[in-house]
């Protein structure tokens, strides 16, 4: 599956989203070409980190949105991050990864520079931007023009003193301290560097390419190279961010692509002019699409306690002021629904529209290779495995110990090929003693249909144990079979029991039934399907035994040792099988246990025999 959703990413910027196989989101990241950047994570021969490889490991799904630019990209990206918090994406989870321009408009007279922090302290900020040489070039070619203050006092317009810094005699500030600067005419031009800052850049560009040009003609190169970064620098800023055009923007923008029957909704929800998430709604299209977008607007509001300044949508619809004043109800504030011809928020809903259109087609593809996957396991399955008809709930079950201790059983659930892990279960052995995989199969499948009998007859179609499986799998073979089956019998049930056989590799090779071997014909469907229910089944009971040894090594009289952690109890128990034998082990016994040095060993008998010290005190008093 993700082979496919690899082979078809887009080759534009965006912002992509890794999952686990609990659909958690565990890293953000953005591109400016979605195909090349996911694409590496998977490649092979990739010189990837530690940390990359450990996250590739965990990667079960991944999500993209697509964006208009890279600097969209990196917006979303950081929005997304601090909303979700991903385990992997550590370095950023700080607000100073990327730099911002901030122009001082609470000083009389504002300055313009570069910070890495936002603050709530009156001041304008653009920005993040993903290249600081081209914010610090920028800022240059600004001052440069504008002459504006450096220092960061906060004159009022009087002199304040009598002899100006350095900037004022290079021709860098106009000498705010001399008391000779009009406020108002000052503030003017901070407002025009605020439309440069917004993208309006012509006038700027013009001057500095003409300077550009002149110092060229004059053979003045190092000047004329000087001229060149700025206009680039300026460039790169002034690149059009839709996502943060407007700080106060409060807008959900809905948009949708639709394919045979099926419809794709995507919300994208702005707020403060950041993207901070979006929705994803999966519909069925019946032929008329004013009134499915009038009525899902509707729907969708119906029970949210929170709404946008403005909802922005593709096309009219029939009940606009209605919910319009319907929503003003609710909110206390007036909701605008906007229809865009032009301009930034036309520009937002085509993006919408693209996100949309590309999850349509990873769903229908998806829907497709589901059904087509089906049918391959059903026709398999009814031709090979006996069954008559097309098995709906297959139960696998597994044993996990180690030397017969703690075992444990696990089981379970697939409804329809799908893993249904509410219905998972975990079962503790009591009646075996020692290590006995037969023995303890037949526990684990007797308490199972024992439990769901006693709900039968208590009247009860669906619970904890029910329905019954059509399918029991079991990690062994003809003996594992056996055993089962005697359990079986006693409650008259036809439930159909297999063995999975693992190769060397411990990838699942044939199936075992009563009276037939069956190999299980690769890179198929069902060759998928049968090896992911051996590996969860496996997964699960060896989770549960891990965790029942680790509670009953802290609980350990080992524990109490200095020095005598998980690892060395495990490797303790594992030579010597119980407390009292290590209690009354030797020294050269305990050199034989690897990861003990004679140290530790000595730590050890010391301990026991103070132990037993205080015991036979105690029996004198």
């Amino acid at each position: 599956m993700l082979q496919e959703k690899l082979r078809d990413l887009p080759d534009k910027p965006g912002v992509y989203l890794m999952k686990d196989s609990s659909d958690k989101i565990i890293y953000v990241g953005k591109a400016k070409n979605l195909k090349n950047r996911v694409r590496q994570y998977f490649q092979k021969n990739s010189s990837h980190g530690l940390k990359v490889l450990t996250m590739v490991k965990n990667i079960d799904d991944f999500e993209i949105i697509i964006t208009d630019s890279e600097v969209e990209a990196l917006i979303l990206e950081f929005n997304l991050i601090k909303k979700h918090l991903p385990r992997f994406n550590i370095m950023l989870k700080d607000d100073k990864s990327y730099p911002f321009i901030k122009v001082t408009l609470n000083e009389n007279y504002p300055r313009i520079l570069m910070t890495r922090k936002v603050k709530k302290d009156g001041a304008r900020y653009f920005g993040p931007y993903t290249n600081a040489n081209a914010v610090k070039q920028t800022i240059d070619a600004i001052e440069k023009v504008y002459k504006l203050k450096h220092c960061s006092k906060n004159f009022n317009g009087e002199k304040a003193l009598e002899r100006p810094c350095l900037n004022f005699f290079i021709d860098r500030c106009p000498g705010i301290c001399l008391g000779n600067v009009d406020k108002s005419e000052y503030r003017n031009k901070i407002y025009e560097i605020i439309e440069i800052l917004k993208g309006k850049d012509k006038r700027i560009l013009e001057d500095l390419t003409n300077s550009m040009e002149k110092a060229s003609r004059e053979l003045d190169f190092e000047n004329a190279a000087i001229f060149r970064d700025q206009i680039q620098g300026i460039k790169t800023i002034g690149e059009k961010q839709k996502i943060t055009s407007d700080a106060s923007s409060d807008q959900d923008v809905i948009n949708f692509a639709m394919e045979s029957s099926e419809i794709c909704i995507q919300v994208f929800k702005i707020r403060d002019g950041k993207m901070i998430g979006r929705e994803t709604h999966m519909l069925e299209y019946y032929n008329n699409e004013d009134d499915f977008l009038n009525q899902f607007v509707k729907q969708f509001y119906y029970n949210r306690a929170i709404f946008p300044k403005e909802i922005i949508i593709p096309h009219e619809i029939e009940d606009k002021e209605a919910i319009e004043l319907w929503l003003k109800e609710k909110k206390g504030n007036r909701v605008t629904i906007t229809v865009p011809v032009k301009g930034d928020k036309k520009k937002l809903l085509s993006m919408v529209k693209e996100n949309a259109k590309i999850l349509l087609f990873e769903h229908m593809n998806k829907k497709y290779n589901k059904l087509r996957q089906e049918k391959f396991c059903d026709k398999w399955i009814l031709e090979n495995m006996g069954i008559e008809k097309k098995p709906i709930r297959i139960e696998s079950f597994d044993i996990s110990n180690i030397g017969g201790k703690d075992a444990v059983g696990a089981m379970v659930v697939f409804t329809n090929y799908k893993p249904d892990r509410k219905a998972y279960r975990r079962f503790r052995i009591k009646s075996v003693e020692g290590q006995d995989d037969y023995a303890s199969t037949q526990e684990v499948i007797f308490r199972r249909i024992e439990r769901g009998m006693n709900e039968i007859q208590q009247g009860k179609t669906s619970g904890s144990f029910l329905p019954l499986p059509d399918i029991i799998m079991l990690d062994g073979g003809i003996g594992h079979i056996n055993s089962v089956k005697k359990i079986l019998d006693m409650y008259d049930l036809d439930i159909k029991i297999f063995g999975m056989v693992k190769n060397d590799k411990h990838k699942l090779e044939k199936l075992v039934a009563e009276s037939s071997t069956m190999e299980i014909p690769k890179s198929t469907p069902i060759y998928y399907f049968l090896n992911n229910l051996s590996e969860e089944v496996h997964r699960f009971a060896v989770e549960y035994h891990r965790k029942i040894r680790n509670e009953g090594m802290s609980n350990s009289v080992l524990s109490k040792i200095e020095g005598i952690g998980p690892k060395r109890q495990r490797l303790l128990l594992d030579h010597f099988k119980s407390i009292d034998n290590i209690r009354n082990a030797k020294l050269e016994e305990f050199k034989k246990v690897q990861g003990i040095n004679e140290k530790t060993a000595r730590i050890i008998i010391d301990y026991f025999n103070e132990k037993n010290e205080k015991r036979e005190t105690m029996n004198e008093v």
